[in-house]
């Protein structure tokens, strides 16, 4: 996955300065390319990791319940006083 955005950062960022040294190029244009170029980088990169943040959330509640009973952990049964 990282190979595959590091190539779409090239290819962006090459094209941002075709546009900015091209004849009828503008630096305006030339941002919007950059600027355009990596929303849709951005949205699949959030996309391909959304299945590692859920395993650790996933992870993160299991450590906090380990018997996954949803009960605060502690006694379950209160100590009998005993008296002397």
């Amino acid at each position: 996955m990282l190979i595959i955005g590091i190539g779409w950062m090239f290819v962006v960022v090459v094209f941002a300065l075709g546009q900015a040294s091209a004849p009828g190029g503008t630096l305006l244009g030339a941002l919007l390319t950059l600027v355009l170029g990596l929303i849709p980088l951005a949205l699949v990169i959030y996309i391909a990791l959304a299945a590692s943040r859920r395993r650790r959330a996933r992870r993160a509640s299991a450590a906090a319940d380990p018997d996954r009973s949803g009960h605060a952990p502690g006694d379950a049964v209160t100590a009998k006083r005993e008296e002397a």
